[in-house]
C-alpha cells in the first residue's frame, strides 16, 4: 500500500516533530539540572557545625513538618511556578530539642513563627518536648507579629511571650467541615450503592445527605470539645489564666489587639522584633538556627547493637506497595518480616498516623503483626489519626500510645461500589451490553444497579468483616464483643476518651512509645531504626518527573488534595472499606 503525503503535510509532520523533539530536550535538560542541583544537596561539607559558647537556639518552623518524609527534594513539586515545599520529620525535631536541652553551648530556645505546618497531634508532641526541655533550666522565648492558634498553643510554654504591637493571637476554638457531595452526583447520574455497618459510620453520608446525621454531630460535638478542652487546659496551666477566662477570650473574639492580649494576659510583652533580639542578646552571645542545629552531631548517640525498630504506617491503607505517605499491605508486612527476623531488634514501635482504608489490607497488616509478637514485644504510637483501618492494624499491640488530640477508633467498616448507569444512559447517551457466563458476571463493575440479592451478599461480607474487627478489638484489648461493640458502631474519640473506655493505654507520643518499647524488652542501651526502608531518591525524583503534572478541576475549584486522596477508595479493588467518616485538620 503506497501513502503519499502534500508538501502541506510535510511541513506539518516536521514542525510536530521538532516540537515533540525541543520538548523532550527541555525536558532532558531540566531534569539534568535538578539531577545536578540535587547531588550538590546532598554532598556532605567537610567540616561538622560546631555550636559557639552562650548560643540560643531559634526555631522557626518554615518546613511542614511530617512524620515521615519523602527523600525526593522535589516531591512537592507544582507544575506551575517549579517551587518545592521542605519537610523535616517530627523524630528529627523532638531529637534535636533533647540535644539541645543536652547541650551546654545552648543557652535557651527563641521560637520564632505564626503559623505550623503540622497536625495538632503532632505540636502537642513538640510542645511536651519543650516542656521537657524547660526541666534544665533553659529558656524559652517566643516572638511573633502574629500567633495562629497552633502557633499559640505552641509558644505559650514559652518563659515570655512577645507580641509585634500590630498583631493578634488567633484563638477561636475548633471548627470540622464536612463536604456533601449527594446532589452533585444526583446531577451526574451517579448511584452510590452503599451498604455498611455501624450507626455512627459516617464516611458514606457524604454521598447520602446534604447535611451531617444527628449521630454524627453528636459524635464530632464531642470529639472537638475533648480536643479543645485538652488545649485550653495546656495553655491555662502555662500562661496562669483560668480556662473560664479563656473560653470567654475565645467566645467574644477578645485578642483581637496586642494590648487586649497582654492585658488579659495571654502575652508578657508588646515588643517589635529588633527590640526581642535585644533581650536574646542579654542571654547570649550567639544564634544558631534550628536547621543548622540539626547537622550537629549528638554526643549522646549509643553504639548498643540492640535496636528498636520504629515502623512507620502513614496514610491511607490500601492493598499492594505503599510510600512515605500512604500505607501499603505488602510494604509494611516486608518491614515488619524484616524488623522480626533482625535478632538484634528486640521491640518494634508501629507509629501509625491513618484514617484507614482497605479492610483486607489492614487484616494482611495485622496477621503480620500478630506474627511479630511471638517473638518481640510491639507498641504503638497513634499520631493525628489511628482510625478504623488504621485502629484495627493497631489494637494487637502489647501497648498503646495516643495524644490527647489523637483522633482514633472508627471500628465499622462500609462498601461503596457506585453505578453509572445513569450518567451513561440519560446524561451521555451511552450503553453497555454485555455478555456473561453467569448470573452476577457483570454484578460488580458498576454498569447497572445491583439487584437485592448482591446488595445483601455484600451486606454480609460488611458484617462479617466487622464481627472480625471487634472480634480482634476484643482479644487485644481484653475486652468482651459487647463492650467492644457499645464503643464501636463506627465511632470516633479523642486519645483522651479513647484512654477512659480502654482503647488505649496511655497518653503520650513517640519517645514515650520507644521509652515504654525499651522497658518491656528490658533494654537499657539501644539504638533506634526506621522502617520501611526510603526509596532510592534518584529513582524517586525520576519517577516523579514522569509523571505529568497538571492541574485537576477539583484543585481549581478549591477541593484539597487531602479530599481527593480520601476519595480515592472509590477506585479502590477492595471495595469493603474501614475507613474514618471523615478527614479534616485540627488548626
Amino acid at each position: 500500500m503506497t501513502f503519499f503525503c502534500s508538501f502541506e503535510q510535510k511541513i506539518f509532520i516536521m514542525l510536530d516533530f521538532l516540537k515533540s523533539t525541543l520538548s523532550s530536550l527541555l525536558a532532558m535538560i531540566l531534569m539534568f539540572v535538578l539531577f545536578i542541583i540535587f547531588i550538590i544537596a546532598i554532598i556532605p561539607e567537610d567540616e561538622e557545625t560546631k555550636v559557639k559558647e552562650n548560643s540560643v537556639l531559634k526555631i522557626e518552623f518554615k518546613d511542614a513538618i511530617l512524620d515521615r518524609s519523602s527523600e525526593n527534594p522535589f516531591e512537592s513539586i507544582n507544575s506551575m511556578d517549579f517551587s518545592v515545599e521542605n519537610s523535616v520529620e517530627l523524630k528529627d525535631v523532638l531529637d534535636n530539642i533533647e540535644k539541645a536541652k543536652n547541650d551546654e553551648n545552648i543557652n535557651g530556645i527563641y521560637l520564632n513563627f505564626s503559623n505550623i505546618q503540622a497536625g495538632f497531634s503532632q505540636v502537642e508532641e513538640i510542645r511536651e518536648k519543650l516542656l521537657d526541655f524547660k526541666e534544665s533550666g533553659k529558656f524559652i522565648y517566643a516572638y511573633s507579629d502574629s500567633y495562629s492558634q497552633s502557633a499559640y498553643y505552641l509558644a505559650s510554654v514559652a518563659d515570655k511571650v512577645f507580641l509585634n504591637p500590630e498583631g493578634t493571637v488567633m484563638l477561636t476554638g475548633f471548627s470540622a467541615g464536612v463536604m456533601f457531595y449527594k446532589d452533585l452526583l444526583d446531577k451526574l447520574g451517579i448511584d452510590m450503592q452503599i451498604i455498611r455497618h455501624g450507626k455512627f459510620k459516617s464516611a458514606v453520608e457524604p454521598y447520602m445527605y446534604n447535611s451531617m446525621s444527628k449521630e454524627n454531630r453528636e459524635q464530632l460535638e464531642k470529639l472537638l470539645n475533648s480536643i479543645s478542652d485538652n488545649m485550653i487546659s495546656s495553655i491555662s496551666k502555662s500562661r496562669g489564666v483560668s480556662q473560664a477566662d479563656i473560653n470567654k477570650a475565645m467566645n467574644q473574639l477578645l485578642l483581637n489587639s496586642s494590648a487586649d492580649c497582654k492585658d488579659l494576659n495571654f502575652v508578657d510583652v508588646i515588643v517589635y522584633e529588633d527590640e526581642v533580639l535585644e533581650i536574646l542578646d542579654e542571654n547570649s552571645e550567639n544564634t544558631i538556627l534550628f536547621t543548622e542545629y540539626m547537622n550537629v552531631k549528638s554526643k549522646n548517640q549509643s553504639i548498643s547493637s540492640d535496636k528498636i525498630a520504629v515502623i512507620y504506617a502513614t496514610g491511607a491503607i490500601n492493598s499492594g506497595e505503599g510510600s512515605h505517605n500512604t500505607i501499603g499491605s505488602e510494604t509494611t508486612v516486608k518491614a515488619i518480616r524484616k524488623a522480626t527476623k533482625d535478632e538484634n531488634v528486640k521491640a518494634i514501635v508501629l507509629r501509625v498516623n491513618s484514617p484507614g482504608g482497605s479492610a483486607l489490607a489492614s487484616d494482611v497488616i495485622l496477621r503480620e503483626l500478630e506474627l511479630a509478637k511471638q517473638k518481640k514485644k510491639i507498641v504503638v504510637s497513634m499520631g493525628d489519626y489511628a482510625a478504623s483501618g488504621g485502629y484495627y492494624i493497631a489494637c494487637n499491640a502489647d501497648k498503646i500510645f495516643a495524644n490527647h488530640s489523637t483522633i482514633t477508633g472508627s471500628i465499622g467498616v462500609f462498601g461503596v461500589i457506585p453505578s453509572t448507569k445513569k450518567l451513561l444512559n440519560e446524561k451521555l447517551g451511552l450503553y453497555i451490553d454485555t455478555v456473561n457466563t453467569h448470573k452476577y458476571s457483570d454484578g460488580f463493575q458498576g454498569y447497572r444497579s445491583l439487584t437485592d440479592y448482591e446488595k445483601a451478599v455484600i451486606q454480609e461480607s460488611v458484617e462479617q468483616v466487622y464481627e472480625t474487627f471487634i472480634t480482634y478489638v476484643s482479644e487485644g484489648r481484653n475486652m468482651t464483643k459487647e463492650e467492644v461493640n457499645a464503643i464501636g458502631q463506627g465511632r470516633v474519640w479523642s486519645g483522651t476518651d479513647a484512654l477512659s473506655i480502654g482503647l488505649v493505654d496511655e497518653i503520650g507520643g513517640l519517645e514515650d512509645a520507644i521509652v515504654s518499647a525499651a522497658s518491656l524488652a528490658e533494654l537499657e542501651d539501644y539504638r533506634v531504626i526506621t522502617l520501611p526502608k526510603k526509596e532510592d531518591p534518584i529513582k524517586e525524583i525520576m519517577e516523579s518527573f514522569s509523571v505529568k503534572h497538571s492541574i485537576s478541576l477539583p484543585e481549581f475549584i478549591g477541593i484539597s488534595d487531602e479530599t481527593i486522596n480520601h476519595l480515592e477508595f472509590l477506585n479502590s479493588k477492595d471495595k469493603i472499606q474501614a475507613r474514618i467518616p471523615f478527614l479534616f485538620e485540627i488548626r
